[in-house]
């Protein structure tokens, strides 16, 4: 992948791990807080803020514009990861979003129903939702601390049943925890809804901010209909589609900035940034704007004014006698467990093994244990089933679930660790075909192939001879094949002519050096000098090589290679591949970085996942 998308990469992960930190130190912050200065704390939070004038207001507590408001942001992000997912990642097999919203359903069912079964003759038991949710930041937060124990796909996983959750959560609070609905003002949110969706298929101009100002209005309607608008950032965020970089846009925003170095106006700068913002996907957009301020931001602030409750031991002990408590922590962190290892089970059983997870059963049985952290959401439905004791009650009972749910992920995990290599490997893998980004599978007899035929591992790299990237990687990728000997290389054109003038004639003199049986060579030669590669240059490579140079001429003149290099094209434009250098391992797309040990984690993942599957 290119270095754009590595980092990406990076910064997300770094993010995710470093937003559940944070989190962790706002409860800890509010816990200190309350325990301090209870009479300061609530204050704070229930001081109220008006926006509006006279009859035509909003006065809404601190408290409420946080819950409802900021948090609707948060919503948004977990909305266009979800969408990203869908239209990019592993739910673009639509058997796995079937199956993930089985798993979702299960993870949600079975936790409702252990915390009813403790509730049961109490008052409380109306508070069953708030044993329902999987917080997506912690969650994400303890699969990133646990790292190399669990494969990174289990992460599409951890997703796919956190969206499925946030959806029926938000759903449950808008049926059974809202106030009387006003139909009235649900049809204009219903209303401004659509707007956004036909806004969003307009032209880029200004749309942008049409559909802001439309989901204002979605999130006052719902407000003022009783319905919880929260709602309204999942169900933007799930409208806002996500693509690969087209490689036209590149081109185009290559020109464009071309054209701004050459004369830089005021009027060019404003084309240029607009043709590189436009190459980009809008959903990729808005989540590198907004994920920094709902991660480090939004999401602490939230627990600071939720996670506040003055603790005693004589209150500790009430809690954990109290069902309100077990019904939440053994819902969340037994229910969680069972609903999503048996729903997938389940699902497997009665399709005929057609819906089976892409990952394997202990991986599963991971993601059961990671999905009973639980405090955004469940915070927000107690908020609104609870109050006095039984509020306290079950914000203690919340925070508890992200203690256990992290040991008991981690004891999962060591156990899976402990098993032989090849248990081990299928626990955590399985041996379901994943799903492919090569666009155009490997040919042998007309790809260019470095490595034997047999290997259990095929790495793909579409790349360019005179982009430096691709030059970084040459390195890595003969260090990965000296020290691998069951992984064969494939490499495919993808010259960037818009930003390297000398790529394509470097290409066609690659075919024209394969006429005489020589690729390889000239190949390595071309990588090693990338500074070489005029008409002169590339005559004087193959004098060097020993080629019959008026044929190696005649065929560069001719462009007789060139047929061959546009394939290579093609194939990349079926594979969504638009930068240079693009790596696929085993017909996956490799994502992040291309270092020696990056690329032998993903080599030694699909060699893993080969075996089993074999």
């Amino acid at each position: 992948m290119s270095t754009r998308g590595g980092t990406r990469w990076r910064t997300f992960v770094q993010t995710e791990t470093g937003s559940a930190v944070l989190l962790l130190v706002a409860v800890v912050a509010a816990l200190l807080w309350a325990n301090i200065d209870l009479h300061s704390y609530d204050a704070v939070w229930q001081a109220h803020f008006t926006v509006g004038f006279d009859t035509r207001h909003l006065s809404l507590t601190v408290h409420e514009w946080i819950n409802a408001g900021l948090m609707s942001l948060f919503f948004f992000v977990v909305g266009l990861e979800a969408r990203r997912e869908f239209d990019m990642g592993e739910l673009r097999d639509r058997r796995w979003v079937l199956l993930s919203a089985v798993a979702g359903l299960g993870s949600m069912v079975v936790p409702a129903v252990i915390y009813v079964a403790i509730n049961a003759g109490h008052d409380s038991v109306h508070g069953w939702g708030t044993a329902m949710s999987t917080d997506t930041a912690f969650a994400l937060g303890i699969l990133a601390v646990l790292g190399r124990r669990l494969p990174a796909s289990l992460r599409a996983l951890m997703l796919s049943i956190s969206v499925v959750d946030d959806v029926v959560a938000l759903l449950v609070i808008a049926v059974f925890y809202s106030d009387e609905i006003h139909l009235p003002a649900l049809l204009v949110a219903l209303g401004a809804l659509l707007a956004v969706v036909v806004v969003l298929r307009l032209a880029d101009a200004g749309r942008g901010l049409f559909c802001a100002l439309l989901a204002v209005v979605v999130w006052v309607a719902l407000h003022e209909a009783g319905v919880d608008p929260v709602v309204t950032g999942l169900a933007v965020g799930a409208l806002v589609i996500a693509y690969p970089a087209p490689r036209g846009d590149l081109e185009r925003a290559s020109r464009l900035f071309r054209l701004f170095r050459e004369q830089p106006t005021p009027e060019l700068q404003r084309s240029a940034a607009r043709g590189l913002a436009s190459a980009i996907s809008p959903n990729e957009r808005l989540e590198q704007r907004f994920l920094p301020w709902v991660s480090f931001g939004i999401v602490p602030l939230f627990a600071l004014a939720n996670a506040g409750i003055e603790l005693s031991a004589e209150r500790l002990a009430d809690a954990f006698t109290s069902p309100v408590t077990l019904g939440i922590l053994c819902g969340c962190v037994v229910g969680k467990i069972v609903g999503v290892v048996g729903s997938m089970a389940g699902a497997q059983l009665l399709s005929g093994r057609r819906l089976r997870p892409n990952v394997g059963w202990g991986s599963v049985t991971a993601a059961g244990s990671i999905a009973g952290a639980a405090f955004t959401v469940s915070l927000l439905i107690a908020a609104i089933a609870f109050e006095g004791e039984e509020l306290n009650q079950a914000r203690i009972g919340i925070i508890a679930t992200l203690i256990g749910s992290f040991a008991v992920s981690w004891a999962v995990s060591g156990v899976i660790g402990l098993l032989p290599a090849a248990r081990r490997t299928r626990a955590l893998l399985g041996t379901s075909e994943p799903l492919t980004d090569l666009g155009v599978a490997v040919d042998e007899r007309h790809d260019h192939v470095r490595g034997p035929a047999d290997a259990a591992v095929t790495l793909v790299e579409y790349g360019d001879f005179e982009c430096p990237y691709c030059g970084q990687a040459e390195g890595v990728v003969r260090d990965l094949l000296g020290s691998e000997t069951d992984v064969r290389y494939v490499w495919r054109h993808l010259p960037l002519t818009d930003v390297h003038p000398n790529a394509q004639a470097a290409a066609e003199a690659s075919e024209a050096a394969a006429r005489q049986g020589r690729f390889w060579d000239m190949h390595d030669l071309l990588m090693d000098r990338q500074d070489q590669l005029g008409e002169r240059d590339l005559l004087r490579h193959a004098r060097e090589l020993g080629l019959d140079t008026e044929a190696f001429r005649e065929d560069l003149a001719r462009r007789r290679g060139a047929r061959r290099v546009a394939e290579d094209v093609d194939s990349a434009d079926l594979s969504g591949v638009s930068g240079t250098p693009t790596f696929f391992v085993n017909g996956r797309r490799h994502h992040g970085a291309f270092d020696i040990d990056a690329l032998k984690r993903a080599v030694e993942q699909a060699r893993r996942r080969a075996l089993a599957g074999g």
